[in-house]
């Protein structure tokens, strides 16, 4: 996301996809490059028309969660993208079959190809929906 890197054209290009998939942790960045990495992406997101997306923030090796998933949940919480994220679901909350799922496939039923490529109920994983 930016200048094209075949064309170098500052142009949105055209979406063939609806959701992006935004691995926080690739490159083990500190909490702060993390989030900031996510506030870039999440505008250029909604610039370009993204209906959601997937975080991949890892869960850390304390087995209670890492320092990015904690700071990624803290600010959806405090509604710190509110003007660009409608609802999320943290991966914990949404294991296979349950009320939740459901819920999230009847919203963005392409959101099914994308999870499937993870373990559902991972508690490594945040999904935006995005306004």
């Amino acid at each position: 996301m930016g200048d094209c890197l075949h064309c170098g054209s500052p142009l949105t290009p055209v979406l063939l996809i609806d959701t992006l998939e935004l691995n926080l942790k690739r490159g083990g960045p500190s909490v702060e490059a993390a989030i900031e990495y996510l506030t870039i992406h999440l505008r250029r997101a909604s610039e370009m028309g993204l209906k959601a997306m997937i975080l991949i923030h890892g869960y850390g090796s304390s087995g209670e969660g890492g320092r990015i998933k904690w700071a990624v949940h803290h600010a959806l919480e405090n509604n710190h993208y509110s003007d660009r994220v409608v609802e999320y679901y943290f991966g914990e909350n949404v294991p296979y079959g349950s009320d939740s799922y459901h819920a999230l496939m009847r919203k963005r039923p392409n959101l099914k190809n994308h999870l499937k490529l993870f373990k559902v109920g991972n508690p490594g994983i945040t999904v935006l929906l995005l306004a």
